[in-house]
This record gives C-alpha cells, structure tokens and sequence, in this order.
C-alpha cells in the first residue's frame, strides 16, 4: 500500500515535470544606482505549457512590466517568449515561445476537486539542474474568496507549501494533471497557499489567445459585505449581502435604478453573500446581457433589471 502511493506520487511528478517550465523576467531598472550602476529589475516565476504552439500560461504577476522573458524547459532549453496578453483581475497572463518539442500538460476538471483530496505544487523556480521543487498536500477549500485588488478572486486553499518563484506552476492531482495555477501565498499565514482552479485560468486563457485581452460586463457599484456591525448600523433586515456604498454615474446600475443603500442578495439565479460572490456572477455574464438584481431597499425586496456594460477603464 505504501510502495503503491509512492509510485502515484512519484509518477505524478514525473508527468507534470515535463510540462513545467521556468519562466525568467527583466524589466526597466530600479530608480537610483548601485555601486556599478542602476540596479537591474528581475524576477522568477514558474510556467505550464498548454499546447504544441508553445503557448505558456502563468501568472499575470509573473510577467507584468517584463521588457524581456526567458522560458527555461526542463530539457535545458531556454527560449525567449513574448506576453500574448495578461489579465490582472485572475493573475492569469499567456507566454508565447517559438520552439520544436514543447510537450503540453495534461488538464484536469477542478470543478471536479473535493476538500481534502492530495495535491502535489510543482514549479521550476530558478531554471535550476536538478529537476523540480515539488511540495505535497490537501485541497483545503475550494471556493476561498482572496482580494488582491480585484474585488475577490475565488481561488482553491491547499496546504502544500507555494515555495518562491513557484507561482505560475501547477498544483496537480495524484494522476499529474493540472487542477490549478499556483498563484500566492500569506507571508503572516505559514502553510496556507492559493491557487486558480485550472477551468477558470483555461477559461481566461482562451479569450486572451481569441481577443488578446480579457473583456468583462460591468455593472458599475462598489460595496461592502454585509456583517453584524454593518447591518446593525444601517438598521438593516438582512445579515448577509453586498451593501452598495457607491454608483457609478451613468453606469449600468445607475440607469436601471439600484441606489447607494441597496444590499443585493442575488444576481440572476445566484444567490450573494460577499463581493467575492458578487464579481463572480457578473463575471460570468457577457456584455450586453440583462440581468435581474435582486436588492433590499428600507426592508423591501425590489428587483432591478440592468443591461451589463463594458468597463470603461
């Protein structure tokens, strides 16, 4: 038993491993100078090949500002690689190389990832000899709401370690196929790690190789999660929900009617507890589409109907 989840795990490494790439960046040097000049802006990253076209996807992080890109393979190839395009709001950004012999990952269905199933995180952090750094554990949730600027990204926890310069790498399953992007740590929260559920960053990637960039409906509101302090603040009838603290003028929300006050607890047939909840569901409508929102105003249920625009910035 213990010889046969060793082989499982090994294997598994060795599958993903032939996809995993090191991905290298220079940007514009840092402001000031050192002893021998300006200090030169460089980073570390990691990378899964996602087809034979040599298509690369990691971390929007990764590669944002990068005036040079260098894609080491696990062969010891290095190729120079170019940003097809990048999406701050998923942390998702696609690398184009030109180069024979790339071999692609195998994708996993993360809708398919249950709580406590094992993950291995793989990654190549410094193009180093000497194979991969690979670090194993649990899926510790799957629907995490982290904030990193973006209104929530709902991204899977796992407890195994998200070593330096492994963001943009796979976190795989026991059969070594890429359930998800390894994409950020909390340096207060030793041990817990995130990563973007590969449907999700497959879904981004998809759109930045058709369009070159990610576009989004829109609804124009900036609110709060509904807590105990708030509700009892704003005297308000509901303990869970989006409060709306701001409108966008003209915006989408503003025509059809919400008002600064509002807390929406559903958008179509998806119920909202949290921002996290509210980005998503707006997220998977397109622009153009009317959708039915669901608020309570002063104690009343009221439904609005706004048709979806496209972010303005």
């Amino acid at each position: 038993m213990i010889s046969e989840l060793q082989d499982a795990y090994t294997k598994a490494v060795e599958r993903a491993w032939e996809s995993t790439v090191n991905v290298g960046v220079a940007g514009a040097p840092y402001p000031g100078r050192g002893p021998w000049g300006p200090w030169p802006r460089r980073g570390f990253g990691s990378g899964i090949v996602m087809d034979k076209d040599g298509h690369i996807l990691t971390n929007h992080h990764v590669v944002t500002e990068a005036e040079r890109i260098l894609v080491t393979f696990p062969d010891g190839r290095v190729l120079p690689g170019s940003v097809v395009g990048s999406d701050e709001d998923t942390d998702v950004a696609v690398v184009k190389v030109e180069g024979d012999g790339v071999r692609p990952a195998e994708f996993g269905d993360s809708d398919r990832l249950k709580v406590g199933q094992p993950v291995l995180a793989i990654g190549n952090p410094l193009g180093l000899s000497g194979g991969p750094t690979v670090t194993s554990g649990v899926v510790s949730s799957l629907r995490r709401s982290v904030d990193l600027g973006n209104g929530g990204l709902k991204v899977i926890q796992t407890d195994a370690a998200v070593n330096p310069g492994n963001s943009g790498g796979p976190l795989v399953d026991l059969q070594g196929k890429v359930v998800a992007i390894n994409t950020v740590t909390i340096p207060y929260a030793e041990g817990i790690g995130f990563a973007i559920p590969a449907n999700a960053a497959l879904k981004v990637a998809k759109e930045i190789l058709q369009q070159g960039r990610v576009q989004r409906a829109w609804l124009g509101v900036s609110g709060y999660d509904v807590n105990r302090r708030l509700a009892a603040y704003y005297a308000l009838t509901v303990s869970r929900g989006v409060f709306v603290g701001e409108i966008t003028e003209k915006g989408p929300a503003a025509s059809a009617g919400l008002e600064v006050g509002d807390v929406i607890t559903s958008v179509g047939d998806k119920p909202v507890a949290s921002v996290g909840d509210l980005v998503e569901a707006i997220r998977e409508k397109r622009i153009g589409d009317a959708v039915d929102v669901e608020v309570v105003r002063m104690g009343h249920k009221v439904t609005v109907r706004p048709t979806l625009g496209s972010r303005p910035w």
